[in-house]
């Protein structure tokens, strides 16, 4: 065989075993929450035009916890295993009322300290509308977290309990 041709091979070799090192230490992205819609609906909140977080997050916000996270909300501090399912709809305005349009986006928090330490033990992840496979975060949950860390005092946590 020339030696061009194994030289191709070994470096081919090379840069998929470096590819491979380099994402195997990435954390497996948190799964989709099928069964979010029976957790614990938190709080809802409509962003308008004209918000600061208008752009990307206009619509409808539903918020729902997993029983761990439910029981975290109660002294701002989660286990792992708490999970927070972001569900954003657009919004219809007719006759001064606006109701739930299509889904644009279901994103979740997962806790788990070991996978996500990175990220304050927290998991990101996104779906494009009404999507279970269509992921929109690519970047392990960074962009996420960057403004999640706003609130460190609260375990990363922006939604609170209502009383």
């Amino acid at each position: 065989m020339p030696t061009s041709r194994i030289n191709i091979r070994v470096i081919t070799a090379t840069v998929i075993a470096i590819a491979s090192f380099g994402t195997a230490d990435a954390a497996e992205p948190p799964a989709y929450p099928a069964d979010y819609r029976n957790w614990t609906h938190v709080k809802s909140m409509v962003i308008h035009p004209g918000h600061p977080l208008a752009e990307p997050f206009q619509g409808i916000h539903h918020i729902y916890a997993n029983a761990a996270a439910r029981g975290g909300l109660a002294n701002g501090s989660y286990a792992d295993g708490a999970v927070f399912a972001f569900d954003l709809l657009e919004y219809d305005t007719a006759d001064n009322a606006s109701s739930e349009g299509e889904r644009a986006l279901l994103g979740v928090m997962v806790k788990d300290s070991g996978r996500y330490s990175e990220t304050g033990g927290w998991g990101f992840e996104a779906w494009q509308g009404d999507s279970r496979t269509e992921r929109m975060v690519n970047d392990g949950g960074a962009g996420c977290f960057s403004c999640h860390q706003d609130v460190t005092e609260r375990d990363y946590v922006f939604t609170q309990w209502r009383n």
